[in-house]
């Protein structure tokens, strides 16, 4: 993983003193809150429903054991004995002082992590596949890439300010596990026919209050190109972007009402205008930066696979477990494990304390001191071997995180909603725990296959529900909590918004309505490999109204 530099340390540091600083004269009313709040914005602290929150960056979702014990310190110490993990690969706390918050930066620069356009009008954390560097349906690692546009964003002068925040997601697969075509720019990492890299860049996706899928403007990017094209892309964004109005102002409308046409006519014009400047990247600076990702070296351990089936055979729990939450490595005498933060009733995307630093003893026994956070609010070890799958699973089973639902109906994303965030409108970490306690029973999640619920307390979709396959929205109407319903929704390779279903269900009543889809899905489907989204896309909504409504109105919420 990336090592920070001379440049990096003193870079942090002043970043740190400086906000040490502002905070020192918010706390004595010299700056006044309007004053403060795009400034501590930019360092990570929202003020939330009932505390402030500080929203620490992952870049593209990879830290070590030094670095994950780091944050179990700081939950330790200055919050409540847990994080929360989040759909950009970061994780917060939600209830540190604002007086101890830069003590909590000085903390994280000394283990090279910081909280700095966590927040704000700017270019936010770049989140990448989780599995990078070790999926075998990987082009190359799309991390280096990554890391080369955090470097580029990171205080950049003149798109600090943009109209709205700014997202960009990397994969360098063949199967999407980043969901970049629900970003402001998405990158698909690939080979041309000569074998040169690039990109296929996608612009104009989002989620939020008007859902859209991105659009491909480009489909080969040469890996030279790629600081100058984002920065034409940024520029007509800056410029054109909707500044009055902050529900219009993201760049998916931008695209939408000037035509993806126009709007790429206007990037390749700015782009053939500074494509030979300073911006484009020689090849040495990229393959230097790669060197830090290089993977780690895997020696054969051919006795995993002996070792693994007998496990297996004497233990059903762990079987099912490596059936559903180990992925096939490059390396075949290894696995690529999800570390599931979603426990049976749990709250998803929560983890202790106590539990940051099991997983942290774990990469450095059984991982080569590598922890990846998943967008779907888990935690991975990318390369373990086989033969020590069982002894993992063993201490992970301890601990509470050997839960067996990696893509199951209970590995549900949801965001803190109404529990914490003064936006939400309805909560969703109570909708969530019932849920997965409905279907908590593993061979009933098994029969039922690949299902993605995703939940969001509110429009601004911090859930991802226009993306699951079963989508759950909170909403508010005449003073009362209502869930809304969309279906059909996917943030992969084939990427679709949900359809609203109908109108809204009480929160009593939501847990019946999802039971109630799922077992019209399981009556419909034509056989047992049948995914719910692939028989949605087949039937279509009517069978699902038709379920939960009747003939009664199905006007939406």
């Amino acid at each position: 993983m990336y090592r920070y530099d001379e440049f990096d340390h003193a870079f942090v540091s002043a970043r740190v003193e400086q906000f040490r600083d502002q905070v020192a004269r918010r706390l004595s009313g010299e700056l006044a809150e309007d004053a403060f709040k795009p400034l501590r914005l930019m360092n990570g602290v929202y003020l939330q429903l009932h505390a402030y929150m500080l929203r620490v960056a992952i870049p593209y979702g990879t830290l070590n054991s030094k670095q994950m014990r780091m944050l179990a310190h700081i939950a330790r110490k200055y919050d409540r004995g847990y994080g929360h993990f989040t759909t950009r690969q970061n994780i917060q706390y939600n209830w540190p002082k604002l007086s101890d918050t830069p003590d909590i930066l000085t903390d994280l620069a000394s283990v090279e992590m910081h909280a700095i356009q966590t927040s704000g009008n700017c270019i936010r954390n770049v989140t990448a596949d989780h599995f990078a560097g070790a999926a075998a349906d990987e082009v190359a690692d799309p991390r280096p890439y990554a890391e080369i546009l955090r470097q580029w964003s990171s205080l950049h002068p003149e798109f600090s300010f943009l109209p709205r925040k700014f997202k960009i997601a990397v994969t360098g697969a063949e199967k999407d596990r980043a969901a970049i075509q629900v970003h402001d720019i998405g990158l698909h990492l690939k080979k041309n026919e000569a074998g040169e890299l690039g990109f296929a860049v996608y612009v104009g996706g989002g989620q939020g209050r008007t859902p859209l899928i991105a659009k491909k403007i480009n489909d080969f990017l040469p890996e030279a190109d790629l600081l100058t094209y984002i920065t034409a892309i940024v520029r007509v964004y800056n410029l054109h972007g909707r500044r009055d109005n902050k529900y219009k102002a993201r760049i998916k409308i931008l695209v939408h009402e000037t035509g993806v046409e126009e709007l790429t006519r206007q990037v390749e014009a700015e782009f053939a205008e500074i494509r030979d400047g300073e911006l484009k990247l020689p090849e040495g600076d990229i393959r230097a930066i790669e060197t830090y990702f290089a993977p780690p070296a895997l020696t054969a351990r051919p006795e995993g696979w002996e070792a693994l089936a007998r496990a297996q055979k004497a233990d059903p729990a762990f079987a099912a477990w490596v059936n559903q939450n180990v992925q096939p490595h490059r390396h075949p005498d290894y696995g690529m494990v999800t570390i599931s933060l979603k426990p049976i009733g749990g709250t998803p995307g929560d983890a202790s304390d106590a539990q940051m630093d099991l997983v942290a003893d774990l990469a450095e026994r059984y991982a080569f001191d590598e922890i990846r956070v998943s967008h779907e609010q888990n935690l991975i070890l990318p390369h373990v071997a086989k033969g020590d799958l069982y002894p993992l699973y063993q201490a992970l089973e301890k601990a509470g995180l050997a839960t067996a639902n990696s893509n199951l109906i209970t590995d549900m994303i949801a965001c803190p909603g109404l529990d914490y965030c003064a936006l939400a409108n309805a909560r969703s970490i109570p909708v969530a725990q019932e849920i997965s306690t409905r279907f908590g029973s593993l061979e009933r999640q098994q029969e039922i296959g690949e299902l993605k619920i995703k939940i969001s307390g509110c429009i601004n979709a911090c859930g991802h529900h226009h993306v699951g396959h079963i989508g759950l929205l909170g909403v508010e109407k005449k003073g009362a909590e209502l869930y809304q319903i969309t279906l059909g929704g996917s943030g992969d390779e084939n990427s679709s918004i949900g359809e609203i279903i109908g109108r809204g269900f009480e929160p009593e009543k939501v847990t019946d309505a999802v039971e109630t889809i799922v077992d019209t899905y399981l009556g419909l489907r034509r056989d047992p490999k049948e995914t719910f989204l692939e028989a949605y896309r087949r039937v279509g909504p009517k069978p699902f109204k038709d379920a939960l409504y009747g003939s009664a109105s199905v006007e939406a919420a």
